[in-house]
């Protein structure tokens, strides 16, 4: 697992270096300041932060084994999880309702990529985390083999950490970002 997690840290890594040298480099809008809503995508943040929380206190009951209060709270992360998807699924479609695609700029291209790719992550976890679930619920996931619910978890935080540091730096750096030194103002709005 520390193995896939190093790699993902270069790859998103990679990612998060290219969005930073192409910011603010879009001549044509929409830009950050024009598109970006920090308080709907603070909600979602805080949803999945705490769902860190979720899976922390599902593996603590699993290993005391108090099944109900562990598959409950697995549930209530992937729950989490979901509702941070349907808030990133409001958000893209949000941006395409008002001309903000992948192909319309740099900055629509890079932010698409990168929100893209965490949320590729965050659902292969809720994949990962119903499966467990589906274990719990028929007996095959106990206290004696947490380990299972552990790697998931520490995967689960990874993906938390990381979209920690796409907030940071998509939204609450750039979301001031205007018209740079020669682009053109966007006339469209929300």
């Amino acid at each position: 697992m520390w193995a896939f997690l190093g790699s993902d840290v270069m790859f998103f890594g990679t990612f998060i270096g290219t969005f930073m040298a192409y910011r603010n480099k879009s001549l044509v809008g929409p830009y950050p300041a024009d598109t970006l809503d920090i308080p709907i995508t603070s909600v979602s943040t805080f949803v999945l932060l705490m769902s860190s929380l979720g899976i922390v206190l599902a593996l603590h009951y699993l290993k005391e084994s108090k099944m109900a209060l562990a598959k409950l709270w697995l549930l209530l992360v992937i729950v989490m999880g979901l509702i941070f998807i349907g808030f990133q699924v409001y958000e893209f479609s949000h941006f395409a309702h008002i001309g903000m695609t992948p192909q319309v700029n740099l900055f629509g291209s890079t932010f698409f990529t990168l929100t893209s790719l965490h949320g590729a992550h965050v659902s292969l976890g809720i994949l990962w985390l119903i499966f467990l679930l589906y274990n719990e619920y028929n007996g095959n996931l106990t206290s004696e083999n947490a380990i299972d619910l552990e790697l998931a978890g520490l995967y689960w935080h990874f993906v938390d950490i990381v979209w920690i540091i796409i907030f940071g730096l998509l939204y609450l750096i750039t979301a001031g970002d205007g018209v740079p030194p020669g682009g053109v103002p966007w006339t469209g709005g929300h």
